[in-house]
């Protein structure tokens, strides 16, 4: 009996195994969804759309992105850890869900096993910015106002546990000042609350941030990298405007359900790498401070695997958690 058991499970599989290479082989026959954790208009989704565009161009079918702003990134994130893998589901992922809400988080929805790494997209340097009525066009300035003004100074953010989030209290643990943290959903609702004045300050995602600063709506003080970046070639780093040592760079990319094929990951991963490498493509990421990667799933997940140990230091020092 357990032999025609055993027998039938081998020609279960050997099918199953068929029908998923042929689909991998037609793959994609229809629109793929791209669940974005953030709202319209912040610098993930701006990304998200630069490339998708041309990742939908590639496979002749439209990448449609999906916003699920949330809970950090959580909520859309586990959207795509529970949906079907097969390659029709998508997720944007970013160093604050991936790498630092394991740490600040309580409880998960998702764990990184849930999720496979196709590729990662982009690495970026946040910019750190002013509201025009702050009387500070210096980072040094900017320090001194805020030790005059313990508590008054508001910085906002795309969310807790968010990149601008903790690169604020790391600002903060670093000179000494005291100021409020202001959560958003989202990189976008962040730099509009400080274009409209609700907010004094931010470390702001560059492609949010960019257009405001040069249409004056805001005041560029610093950079968040140990370098400066193409775009704000004026701007200096954080670390050299008085902050020695300052660095709070993030990244992003793109995975998949666990379960997703591998044959159908590994054509996800070509077109986006391939999108990532058109001159166009490249051209806009990086007039906006992005700067374009494109490595092997493999890598991806490595890298995710040690920059999650890297923020859970820098959350259990800072005492930083959410339930």
């Amino acid at each position: 009996m357990m032999r025609f058991i055993a027998r039938g499970a081998l020609v279960a599989l050997l099918v199953t195994t068929a029908a998923l290479a042929a689909g991998a082989q037609d793959y994609p026959t229809k629109p793929i969804r791209l669940i974005v954790p953030w709202p319209p208009g912040g610098g993930g989704d701006i990304v998200c759309r630069i490339v998708g565009q041309k990742v939908g161009e590639l496979f002749g079918q439209q990448l449609v992105i999906d916003n699920r702003p949330g809970a950090g990134g959580n909520i859309g994130t586990e959207v795509a850890a529970r949906a079907a893998p097969d390659g029709y589901t998508i997720v944007f992922g970013y160093v604050g869900t991936h790498a630092i809400n394991p740490g600040l988080y309580k409880s998960m929805p998702f764990e990184p096993k849930d999720l496979a790494p196709i590729t990662m997209m982009t690495v970026v340097t946040n910019i750190l910015v002013v509201h025009p009525s702050v009387p500070a066009r210096s980072v040094g300035a900017l320090i001194e106002l805020a030790r005059a003004k313990p508590g008054q100074l508001n910085f906002s953010s795309a969310g807790n546990g968010s990149l601008p989030h903790l690169a604020g209290e790391l600002f903060k643990t670093m000179t000494g000042v005291d100021m409020v943290h202001v959560p958003f959903k989202g990189g976008g609702p962040a730099v509009a609350a400080l274009i409209g004045g609700e907010v004094q300050l931010s470390f702001a995602d560059p492609l949010a941030a960019i257009p405001g600063i040069k249409a004056g709506q805001m005041i560029a003080l610093g950079v968040t990298a140990t370098k400066r970046i193409p775009g704000l070639a004026e701007v200096p780093t954080i670390a050299e405007a008085g902050v020695p040592g300052f660095e709070a760079t993030g990244w992003n990319g793109v995975l998949a359900p666990a379960a997703t094929p591998a044959p159908i990951i590994a054509k996800l991963h070509d077109a986006f790498v391939a999108a990532l490498q058109t001159p166009s493509v490249r051209d806009r990421l990086t007039e906006q401070a992005y700067e374009p990667v494109g490595s092997t799933p493999a890598e991806f997940g490595r890298f995710i695997a040690v920059e999650t140990e890297k923020w859970a230091k820098v959350i259990k020092a800072s005492g930083a958690q959410i339930d």
